[in-house]
């Protein structure tokens, strides 16, 4: 861990703190791509600071703040994103990302370069800064005891949690993100339906047996699959998925839908009117909610959660509020 921040505030040249997470690779191509932009936009050195297990980057991201620097960059997967930007949340101080974990997905939809230190650096350091939403998260125990999140990408109760769960570390090494098809292909056979009652905003509650449902703040996944159609980081609200999939021609039509529908037909007229003939927003595998605000309770026995893609151990229930605009982050200058 480096030595503690501090500096007083001048009128000196920008500088930013660096939250890494020392168990990714590619740091010292990192240092020097810092190095690099540092010494062409005119920013002061860099300031370093590993993440532990005991702390992903909250901590080193909040004292960053209250020490005045111009910008706090989080060096690793979603979970080191998603710690840091709970400090920076509401403070004004931007978030710039190198993105070094498996999915990237909050990066991704961003825009921010993926494996590419040198123009993630540029960006983080010269780009723009835009305001994103990000969600609280209300997590309830079996034990009745309550905990409090924030949430950047998609999180979710059931075949997805599962998912992450068996996801195989080695493997998730070797061929990054192409292993949670793996994990995914190993859950379906024993995963099982399960019941819920959840909320949307003040509406009334509702009753399904569910696989699986979904709340995020985006729509892409690796591959280029466009999981929820129009999903915006910016747009102030919750996107919800519910998964109810009846054996496997129902995996089969989720599948299509968003590995050919949401990606293909719906950029055109024709595919539109194709995906209506065809009956694709009245199938009852897969179902899009918004809102601002969604609370699911369990029925039964607790369910595996998983929170931006990291495993979260077991709830009862769970809330979700939107908080929008509450997050500055760095991302490529538009075009024109």
């Amino acid at each position: 861990m480096a030595a503690s921040i501090g500096r007083e505030k001048a009128n000196t040249a920008p500088r930013a703190a660096v939250v890494f997470n020392p168990t990714k690779s590619g740091i010292a191509e990192l240092r020097a791509a810092m190095r690099a932009a540092e010494r062409k936009l005119g920013w002061a050195a860099s300031e370093w600071f590993e993440t532990t297990v005991d702390d992903p980057g909250k901590g080193m991201a909040r004292q960053a703040v209250t020490d005045g620097f111009d910008l706090v960059l989080a060096a690793g997967g979603d979970g080191t994103v998603r710690s840091v930007a709970a400090a920076l949340r509401g403070s004004g101080v931007p978030l710039g990302i190198v993105p070094a974990g498996t999915g990237n997905l909050f990066a991704r939809n961003l825009g921010i370069p993926v494996n590419d230190a040198d123009s993630a650096a540029a960006v983080a350091l010269g780009g723009i800064d835009r305001a994103v939403d990000l969600s609280t998260v209300e997590l309830t125990r079996p034990d009745g005891s309550i905990e409090d999140h924030v949430s950047l990408v998609m999180s979710g109760v059931g075949i997805d949690a599962a998912m992450i769960s068996n996801t195989n570390p080695e493997l998730k090494k070797r061929v990054g993100w192409l292993a949670y098809v793996d994990a995914g292909l190993r859950s379906l056979p024993t995963s099982k339906p399960f019941r819920i009652h959840y909320r949307m905003d003040d509406h009334g509650t509702h009753g399904a047996h569910v696989s699986s449902i979904l709340v995020a703040n985006l729509g892409y996944l690796p591959g280029n699959i466009e999981l929820i159609p129009d999903a915006e980081v910016d747009d102030g609200k919750l996107d919800v998925v519910v998964l109810q999939p009846k054996g496997v021609w129902g995996w089969l039509t989720i599948w299509r839908r968003v590995t050919w529908e949401n990606r293909v037909l719906r950029k055109s007229a024709i595919g539109q009117q194709w995906i209506d003939l065809t009956g694709g927003d009245k199938r009852s595998a897969i179902t899009y909610l918004r809102g601002t605000s969604v609370s699911i309770r369990i029925e039964g026995d607790p369910e595996e959660f998983e929170l931006d893609g990291d495993e979260f151990g077991v709830v009862t229930a769970v809330e979700f509020t939107t908080d929008a605009a509450s997050l500055l982050v760095r991302v490529p200058p538009q075009d024109g």
